[in-house]
């Protein structure tokens, strides 16, 4: 379902698109209630009439809203109107990653650092849930 700009969404207003992948297309849109733009990702009406497929696509946008870090953008809400079901994200201005990677790749020591710093998060993360699990249990016994 390709949107024209100046097409409408609830509070969210079209500009231009941004993208299409594997799991929808990507617009910039506007939030005119907070007159901010954002990026706003169309699930496919084929992806949306299948139940498995829309659990999917709202369980990864749930996910993705309980993460906070400087490389992942933030989710803003999930929406579903006249059928359209989309998300609404941090825009994040800048190149495209295809054009921003070449075609032979990055250098191995950048590699490096980016995975470093996402083993990095996702320790503290889960050490930071296992921290929050073990205060839970603490704050249940003494109820």
């Amino acid at each position: 379902m390709a949107l024209i700009s100046g097409t409408k969404l609830g509070a969210y207003e079209i500009q231009s698109p941004l993208g299409t992948g594997g799991m929808g297309e990507v617009y910039r849109a506007t939030d005119t209630k907070l007159g901010r733009d954002i990026a706003l990702k169309v699930l496919p009406a084929e992806m949306a009439r299948d139940p498995e497929r829309l659990a999917r696509f709202r369980r990864e946008a749930k996910a993705l809203a309980q993460i906070d870090h400087p490389n992942i953008v933030t989710i803003y809400s999930v929406e579903d109107v006249d059928g359209v079901h989309f998300l609404t994200m941090q825009l994040v201005e800048g190149l495209p990653l295809d054009r921003l990677i070449s075609q032979s790749g990055l250098p191995v020591d950048q590699i490096i650092a980016i995975a470093v710093s996402n083993l990095e998060y996702a320790n503290n993360a889960r050490e930071s849930r296992a921290a929050s699990s073990v205060n839970y249990g603490a704050f249940q016994s003494r109820a």
